[in-house]
């Protein structure tokens, strides 16, 4: 896509911002609809027309729906508002973050499968679990399903809006339950919509179960932080935190309140060693029994251990090591479970694995040997890092021990798609158990830093470029020459920035710049950008021409 002169820009943005007064008059409601974004140094109409909107939709229609007057210079922090209408919408499927036990996923082809950790679920998958079972499913803004046992889920959609962090997640619970931890909505168009046989719950960012219903336990909506809309063709119900409704088809949304939280006994609970021996106190509410699941504390949508069970107590025979979360609570005759009581504890066998602070999940990254960070675990002597292609690290491509809690590759990584993960070894040199894949994409596009105009005064030129991450320095090099042997400047800086003196001879100068990282590590040099100076001495030349004459 080419960019339209200046000139040409000046003849028709008079026209643009009459047009864009009367979409604007027009629009009404419609811009409450409109997702906003904050401007940021070195943004372009056209740069973000390429990054958010739809092929089909160009960014000078952008530039007139928000009346801008120049594409090319956006003040750092303007509002730029693009309708959901023009945004690029992409798959984003959805990631098996755990199973436990016997899981079925079909395909939208029929073709079955075992689920597995790490496996991409696609638009039209069918998801079922054992008796003994269950799965985690993370979507793509980070919200979290847990499928139980006995259950069917299909994904009716899975999408984004490109760029912009929203996820239209459209789920169609077919049969059993789910727990679901809904990420907040980063804008109008995010939806986390689940679908059962007699009730749609739609929520924004909360803590809620559902229950699909059947031949055994009234269908439900159980909501434990924030809120969610519950809807049949009777109506729509508000479900506030600790109230249920009952989905019953053809009838209204009767509400009633979560029963309270069990109460365990400290003096009977006993974690270590194994088995783990628990007993709470009766609740005259429990008429249906209680539900006993035990989860990892740091992540809650991972169940290890679940059990229905008539008495107050419960032995749990085998866990694995690490910091987990016993949850009790009551469930009624017709079904409903309510508050959890919560105990969390810890099983020592090896150490536990350790939180993983870098790189994010999922991160994007153009540097060939990447930096992986990681919290130490008391009593960890040192650390085993590992990358490969699957999440199931069969064959890892690197593994690398260590003392500190972070590492560098040692060798470059070709551009693809990893995973990566990490373990603490105690002083004997045992090593721990290894975290969870995390995903990271290497990309050998080198780094955009976005040149800013250049600004000129009193002599002196300025250059400005994007910043990078916190502790980074900058290596800057300008030549009249594309091969830089022989740079006018050659300078690594603390600030993403650099002034030099403007030659009195004009013409073409060549700019790069890498980025260093605190350890001094360096990336490979940006795409050679140019500039245009005009011949100072020239001018002058021709003052004094005039003068003569």
């Amino acid at each position: 896509m080419s960019l339209p002169t200046p000139r040409a820009l000046r003849l028709t943005t008079l026209l643009r911002i009459v047009l864009a007064a009367l979409s604007l008059a027009c629009a009404g409601s419609a811009a409450a609809q409109d997702w906003t974004y904050h401007a940021r140094p070195g943004d372009t109409l056209w740069d973000l027309g390429t990054r958010y909107l739809k092929p089909s939709i160009s960014w000078q229609e952008l530039q007139s729906y928000n009346v801008v007057a120049d594409p090319y210079r956006l003040p750092t922090g303007q509002v730029l508002r693009f309708p959901i209408a023009w945004l690029r919408v992409e798959p984003a499927p959805a990631r098996v973050l755990a199973v436990r036990g016997p899981v079925q996923v079909v395909d939208g082809n029929g073709h079955g499968q075992p689920a597995r950790q790490g496996m991409q679920l696609q638009i039209g998958s069918e998801v079922s679990t054992g008796s003994d079972a269950s799965i985690t499913l993370a979507f793509a803004d980070d919200s979290h399903l847990q499928l139980r046992e006995n259950s069917q889920l299909r994904l009716d959609q899975l999408s984004s809006y490109g760029a912009t962090g929203m996820v239209d997640t459209r789920l169609r619970l077919q049969r059993g339950r789910s727990s679901n931890r809904v990420t907040p909505a980063r804008g109008p168009a995010s939806r986390y919509i689940i679908t059962a046989p007699t009730a749609t719950s739609s929520v924004r960012g909360t803590v809620f179960r559902v229950s699909a219903g059947g031949d055994g336990p009234a269908a439900a909506t159980e909501v434990v932080q924030g809120r969610v809309q519950v809807g049949n063709p009777r109506g729509q119900r508000l479900v506030a935190a600790g109230q249920a409704a009952a989905s019953t088809a053809g009838r209204d949304l009767p509400m009633q309140a979560l029963p309270p939280a069990p109460h365990l006994e400290p003096a009977t609970l006993r974690v270590e060693p194994l088995p783990l021996l628990a007993d709470w106190q009766a609740l005259p509410e429990a008429s249906g029994g209680y539900r006993v699941e035990v989860v990892r504390a740091d992540t809650p949508e991972i169940l290890l251990f679940a059990r229905n069970v008539d008495e107050p107590r419960v032995q749990i025979d085998a866990l694995p090591p690490g910091r987990l979360r016993l949850l009790v609570r009551a469930v009624t005759a017709e079904g409903i479970e309510g508050h959890d009581a919560e105990h969390d504890f810890e099983v020592a066998d090896t150490l536990p694995p350790p939180v993983t602070l870098w790189p994010l999940h999922g991160q994007h990254l153009q540097q060939a040997r990447p930096r992986f960070e990681w919290a130490v675990v008391p009593g960890a002597s040192g650390s085993v890092l590992q990358v490969a292609r699957a999440p199931q690290f069969r064959q890892p491509l690197l593994e690398q021990a260590g003392t500190g809690n972070r590492l560098r590759a040692a060798t470059d990584l070709p551009a693809g798609d990893y995973y990566w993960r990490v373990a603490s070894r105690d002083a004997r040199g045992r090593t721990g158990a290894y975290g969870q894949p995390l995903p990271l994409h290497i990309s050998d596009a080198p780094v955009d830093p976005q040149w800013q105009s250049p600004q000129s005064a009193r002599g002196q030129l300025t250059l400005r470029w994007q910043a990078g991450l916190p502790g980074q320095r900058y290596h800057v090099q300008i030549d009249r020459r594309d091969d830089f042997s022989q740079p006018l400047l050659d300078r690594e800086l603390a600030a993403p920035e650099v002034s030099l003196k403007q030659p009195w001879r004009g013409g073409t100068l060549f700019m790069r710049v890498r980025y260093i990282d605190d350890d001094g590590y360096a990336g490979p040099y940006s795409p050679v950008q140019q500039l245009q100076l005009p011949c100072r001495l020239c001018y002058g030349a021709a003052a004094l021409l005039l003068l003569a004459l």
